[in-house]
């Protein structure tokens, strides 16, 4: 590469990635075969509409390569249709927003520090200014139980158009069955962000919510999945008809999705990116990813329960998923921010979070949020757990010592440089 600057901040970035471990739940490493993709030739092509119906001409091998994509999503998620064109997840949720509603009407997320994400309505974002936004939340912090009766209440009061179940910082797994129940009851279209957890769907180790009759879900293609920054927006129009309404309407907004998507909140999509999806969405029909998300949920359950033996308090006490959420503050009295920079100095990357009805502000908030996507791609298993969480520990016990900070990040570093770094 000629432009030394760039080069060399590559390299840092990749040495920095080799001796450190990824914890970050939203996180992951992607293939060689990923990489290569987005950085084809692909890049080269505006491709404005969709396969079979472009603005430009050239379109052949384009097309070919969505309609890859769009087959292999439809195929691992088991939907009637899949829009891959979304250039990451805060466009894919609005899309689906603006698909179906009219300003001013109402969606029905999850409390924001319950484990809600930005675009579920967090104040200041375009969707909180155009749409009306009520909540429902954990009953028990204990166990993580949604509160299903005052979400049932709440739903029948306000009438949301859109009942969302999605989170950006929950560890366990929602009852879909109880959101059909209570969308079927008020007649809104059930819709699932499924952003973090939709590669364990697809390996088949947490339950997929069209199975039990939601009508659209969205997900980004890195995180679990394993493939690049970007998006996708599915969706079943054969469900049944919950909404009380016609038919033709519930088997339009697949449709009304695409249409929204182009023109409506993107121009050309990226087709490098569109084809580095495609490569992931092949990768995660091989059968050693279904072996890859139960090793995932195996390293999670042994490092929360690990975490928990050494003292430290997580919020809903375990883990259904690929994430923790472990309350920083009530186990050694500072806050996330300070956590999260001390074992960043060590190597162990994650992040500041908060916690439910956290009473610190969101950039210094009570928590920290952790996950097991990336370390268990570069092939750690349950005995490694064991061992990152003393490292976090004596990490958190020594914050203000440098001696020992430096100490464990040489045992940080020598460990993480004999797994290397996929791709």
């Amino acid at each position: 590469m000629q432009d030394k600057a760039v080069a060399k901040l590559i390299a840092a970035e990749e040495k920095r990635q080799l001796e450190g471990l990824e914890l970050i739940p939203s996180e992951n490493y992607v293939s060689r075969e990923v990489l290569d993709a987005m950085g084809s030739v692909f890049t080269n092509k505006y491709s404005e509409g969709f396969p079979g119906k472009r603005y430009y001409g050239g379109q052949v091998n384009t097309d070919a390569v969505e309609q890859l994509a769009i087959d292999r999503a439809k195929a691992l998620f088991r939907s009637d249709h899949a829009n891959v064109q979304p250039h990451s997840g805060a466009p894919a949720n609005e899309a689906v927003y603006h698909a179906w509603l009219e300003p001013g009407d109402t969606i029905m997320g999850m409390e924001l520090s319950h484990g809600g994400h930005l675009t579920h309505g967090r104040p200041g974002t375009i969707s909180a200014k155009l749409f009306n936004f009520v909540r429902y939340g954990i009953k028990d912090l204990e166990t993580g139980e949604i509160d299903y009766q005052l979400m049932r209440e709440v739903a029948l009061r306000t009438k949301p158009k859109i009942i969302l179940a999605g989170f950006s910082s929950y560890p366990r797994e929602l009852n879909y069955a109880k959101f059909a129940e209570i969308g079927q009851e008020v007649g809104a279209v059930l819709m699932a962000d499924m952003a973090h957890i939709a590669g364990l769907i697809a390996g088949g180790v947490l339950n997929n919510p069209f199975d039990f009759g939601f009508h659209v879900m969205t997900t980004t293609t890195h995180k679990t999945l394993r493939g690049p920054r970007g998006a996708m927006i599915l969706s079943q129009g054969k469900v049944g008809n919950p909404l009380k309404a016609p038919d033709k309407i519930i088997e339009n907004l697949p449709t009304l999705i695409d249409r929204t998507v182009f023109p409506g909140l993107q121009g050309g999509p990226h087709m490098h990116i569109i084809a580095a999806k495609a490569v992931a969405l092949y990768e995660a029909a091989q059968p050693e990813y279904k072996l890859y998300c139960k090793q995932v949920l195996a390293n999670a359950k042994t490092l929360s329960e690990e975490l928990m033996h050494q003292g430290f308090k997580l919020v809903t006490n375990g883990t259904d998923n690929h994430m923790m959420l472990v309350d920083i503050q009530s186990t050694f009295g500072f806050d996330g921010s300070v956590a999260e920079e001390t074992l960043d100095r060590i190597g162990l990357t994650l992040n500041k979070n908060v916690i439910p009805d956290d009473p610190l502000p969101p950039y210094r908030p009570s928590g920290i949020r952790l996950g097991t996507p990336a370390i268990t791609t570069r092939g750690l298993k349950e005995e490694h757990m064991v061992q990152i969480a003393a490292w976090i520990t004596r990490a958190l016990k020594s914050h203000n010592d440098e001696n020992e900070l430096e100490k464990l990040s040489k045992e940080v570093k020598t460990f993480a440089t004999a797994f290397p770094l996929p791709g």
